[in-house]
């Protein structure tokens, strides 16, 4: 099960720039602060799906791929986040590995998609 650096680069830039973002609205905005943990983890399920649509690979990569994705770009950003002082240590762990997961779904739900969609001619 090989995964796709054609999908893996694109995908993880786009959560990367999408959790930064986040994160430094969030350390000037108690609003956004308060839903870090939903909008990070939504942002790695968005990561998971583009990495299995631009990849083309199969499930079980799909799934990899966007678990590796949307934990990797959710690291990044809670790194930011910790280095802020806006989080703590054990966000680090937790934040990432539950973006892993809904990375990992997002994955799944990018590659039923793009079996579903019509072929192109």
């Amino acid at each position: 099960m090989a995964l796709s650096r054609k999908g893996m680069i694109p995908a993880l830039l786009v959560g990367t720039l999408l959790q930064l973002a986040m994160v430094l609205i969030g350390h000037n905005t108690v609003a956004v602060a308060s839903l870090f943990a939903p909008l990070g983890m939504a942002i790695s399920l968005i990561a998971g799906f583009l990495y299995a649509r631009w990849a083309r690979t199969t499930r079980g990569a799909a799934v990899l791929g966007g678990a590796v994705v949307g934990g990797l770009c959710a690291l990044i950003g809670i790194g930011v986040s910790y280095y802020l002082g806006d989080v703590t240590t054990w966000i680090l762990f937790l934040g990432t590995l539950s973006s892993a997961f809904t990375g990992a779904i997002g994955g799944l739900i990018g590659h039923v998609v793009g079996e579903r969609a019509p072929a192109q001619v």
